[in-house]
């Protein structure tokens, strides 16, 4: 492959001088993107090729003995090119669609560096994924293969029938209990053991830099979740927005950790990759049982972790958790999340517990890392998504597609193309099988992000919801986001959502769905108290006229609370009730 390291710039900002900010790193930027660019190649590859490089960490994953194992650039070059080796002698060839649905782990990287170096297209797929979820994907994309853990097989081997195009599987153990004869499917095969079989690495293709790589489905707030395509420049994309959320990353010693899947856009770009890309190692750690704030701090200590994202769901739980910051050996240079809004508090408890000043960003499938933080150079300004990063145009804009001016709410957009005219390298190139889906997610030069914020005078963007959430009751349009925070800086307010529930009088009220912090009980004096705590923080038309006490929200796989499900959840209800009534 023509490749070279040469083509990839070491870093695409440098730090300023004494005294630059936002504007100075913003106006000198420009887009670099070869024609010729292949992920596998970027992200370990031409390292292997580096003898400065090859022999360091690129992962740690937990050992059978509980301990950590170190795996090199070098062996995971040489063991994807077995991978690869095993691939193309199933038929693989480039273009076919390879599915990856595995938790973190070495298998993971291997799979996708395998799969660029073929020029197959990758599919992530969380291990979360349940029978018709997995069917659906599999079937759209046209997989021709997969691989799983064990313990995924018998789902699969359900709706094997109903994917012909589904040839190979590939099976990690991740029980110890081996494939039996007896549970091999016709091509079905070991992941390890395979490896070990294979001969003859075949050759890196030589791949355009908008030639198709991966295809990432969303999750959606309607219908079937669509398949973003994405070409092998999104790698290159990311890379301005995660060296500054990372505040300057790489630096001596970085080391990476995110608990985020990274079968998600946020945990594989956003983490894994964009890690390697610089060299650096990260830490594959797939806890079972949940989430434990606890046991995820003593792995970033014993791993000697600088480097984090951290979604904003497991943000608020690690507060919840006294002494975290004390854990022996955890020592955070940078931190940054995405996904939702962070309160003033969570911000500050960061600082002060966890010495950390967390760099909001803020993204989607489609196109991702468009704005967000660099505490070393601009002040954040909690609350808000952050400023738009190098590279990238965005604004607020009016149902034509017109930019709004300061303070109007409207949908977020990105340009097509950067600040320098160039095309922009981070959007999707389309929705699998889906023209009109893709056309309705422009207006002329402008991509359509679906979320609804305001721009200040300083280029900070406030988000007020999604589009599909914005409640309007009695007139009023009101996004959910900014009665959320308010909820959540209620003392007795351990998490919150917020919708519009059906309304004979106003059309929709604001209805509150809670989880109560620990040592909170609820009943109808703590509701009272949370929403006089709305009406004086925020306003007397935005506070919840109804609220509802759960022990567990729907999340997406990516951990983010599904509204659409408690929107449809209260719509039936109340059907219930009128029907019954």
């Amino acid at each position: 492959m023509s490749q070279t390291a040469d083509t990839v710039r070491e870093r695409e900002i440098l730090p300023p001088g004494e005294g630059a900010g936002y504007d100075e790193v913003r106006n000198a930027f420009t887009w670099h993107v070869p024609q010729r660019f292949n992920i596998g190649w970027d992200v370990c590859g031409r390292h292997a090729a580096n003898p400065a490089v090859a022999n360091q960490p690129a992962l740690f994953t937990r050992a059978h003995d509980g301990g950590w194992r170190t795996h090199t650039f070098a062996e995971m070059w040489r063991d994807s090119g077995r991978l690869a080796a095993v691939l193309a002698g199933r038929g693989f060839a480039r273009g076919d669609r390879f599915a990856i649905m595995l938790p973190q782990s070495q298998e993971v990287g291997l799979a996708h560096i395998a799969a660029y170096r073929l020029g197959l297209i990758a599919i992530p797929l969380t291990v979360l994924f349940r029978r018709e979820a997995l069917r659906y994907r599999l079937a759209d994309s046209g997989a021709k293969g997969i691989v799983l853990t064990l313990g995924l097989l018998p789902m699969l081997a359900e709706i094997l029938p109903e994917l012909p195009a589904l040839e190979t599987v590939l099976v990690v153990d991740d029980t110890g209990a081996g494939l039996s004869s007896g549970a091999r499917g016709e091509g079905w095969l070991e992941f390890h053991e395979a490896l070990g079989q294979a001969h003859q690495t075949p050759e890196l293709v030589d791949t355009a830099a908008d030639e198709p790589a991966l295809i990432i489905y969303t999750s959606g707030t309607t219908g079937n979740a669509k398949g973003a395509l994405h070409a092998h420049h999104l790698l290159i994309g990311h890379l301005p927005g995660f060296e500054l959320s990372q505040d300057f990353f790489p630096m001596e010693g970085d080391c990476f950790y995110t608990p985020a899947d990274w079968a998600w856009i946020g945990g594989l770009f956003d983490a894994l990759l964009a890690t390697w890309h610089y060299g650096k190692p990260i830490v594959a750690y797939a806890p079972t049982g949940g989430f434990d704030p606890e046991r995820m701090c003593r792995v970033m200590a014993e791993n000697n972790v600088r480097n984090a994202f951290i979604p904003p769901t497991a943000l608020k739980m690690m507060a919840q958790v006294p002494g975290l910051g004390a854990t022996p050996g955890l020592k955070l240079r940078a931190m940054m999340s995405g996904g939702e809004a962070l309160s003033a508090d969570t911000l500050a408890w960061a600082e002060r517990e966890l010495g950390v000043r967390i760099n909001e960003i803020y993204g989607q499938t489609e196109m991702n890392y468009l704005v967000g933080n660099c505490t070393p150079l601009w002040p954040v300004r909690p609350g808000s998504m952050g400023r738009a990063y190098p590279g990238h145009e965005v604004a607020v804009v009016d149902e034509d597609g017109r930019p709004l001016p300061t303070g109007e709410m409207g949908e977020v957009a990105v340009r097509k193309t950067g600040p320098d005219g160039q095309p922009n390298p981070v959007f999707f190139k389309e929705y699998w099988n889906n023209p009109e889906a893709t056309a309705a997610k422009f207006i002329g030069e402008w991509g359509l992000s679906g979320d609804l914020a305001v721009m200040d005078d300083a280029g900070y963007l406030w988000f007020k919801g999604r589009k599909d959430d914005v409640i309007i009751s009695a007139g009023y349009r009101i996004g959910p986001s900014a009665i959320e925070e308010a909820l959540l800086n209620h003392p007795a307010v351990a998490l919150a959502a917020v919708i519009g529930a059906p309304d004979p009088v106003r059309g929709e009220v604001v209805k509150a769905f809670i989880r109560p912090a620990p040592g909170a009980t609820p009943n109808e004096e703590l509701a009272r108290s949370i929403q006089d705590h709305v009406k004086e923080t925020l306003s007397l038309h935005e506070y919840p006229r109804a609220i509802e006490f759960v022990e567990e929200f729907p999340l997406t796989p990516t951990g983010k609370i599904r509204r659409l499900d408690l929107r449809q959840r209260e719509q039936a209800r109340q059907a219930g009730e009128d029907t019954h009534g």
